[in-house]
């Protein structure tokens, strides 16, 4: 049994793989949001990632998806309402025949009092991401990955396990 006090290093991994931006000021840190990404910017990937969200075909939400910076592998299937980041899809990389659930959310920023923070989040290749899960910033899922619906990612999914929980924790791993 470890020490309550003892830090998670799978979720250290995680906050090492980060960018932070301070923002000092009398407000929180989603007030100076377009200092980080311009306006244009993200009112342009709400609207792309809005027709993706209800968008049926599969093969138009990996084009429009791409066409915002997303790298898609071959084959990837996103549910409806799935929603990948909105500041910033172009740090999301899903790989080949991967699984993006009904209403899954891939985050890639955190807006905090006194920063904010961005980081890839990375989707291995057939992994399965279940309905309404939500995967932190610089999480990466392996490859035959399992996250389990409205599960809450917050550190690094080994290939081959399968996750659920919040926050997500391992049920099974590789032959189990």
């Amino acid at each position: 049994m470890s020490d309550a006090t003892e830090p998670d290093s799978e979720t250290e991994r995680r906050h090492d793989r980060l960018d932070r931006v301070a923002t000092p000021g009398p407000r929180n840190s989603l007030f100076p949001w377009p200092d980080g990404k311009g306006r244009l910017r993200v009112m342009v990937n709400y609207v792309v990632i809005l027709v993706c969200r209800i968008s049926p075909s599969l093969r138009l939400k990996n084009w429009l998806l791409g066409r915002l910076g997303v790298s898609v592998g071959d084959g990837v299937a996103w549910g409806l309402e799935s929603t990948p980041d909105v500041f910033w899809p172009e740090r999301i990389t899903v790989g080949a025949d991967a699984i993006i659930g009904y209403d899954a959310t891939l985050l890639c920023h955190e807006f905090l009092q006194d920063e904010y923070r961005t980081g890839d989040v990375v989707v291995g290749e057939r992994a399965m991401i279940g309905a309404g899960a939500i995967v932190l910033p610089g999480v990466e899922i392996g490859a035959d990955a399992q996250v389990a619906a409205n599960s809450l990612v917050v550190k690094d999914v080994p290939p081959g396990t399968t996750v659920a929980g919040v926050p997500a924790e391992p049920v099974s791993s590789g032959g189990d």
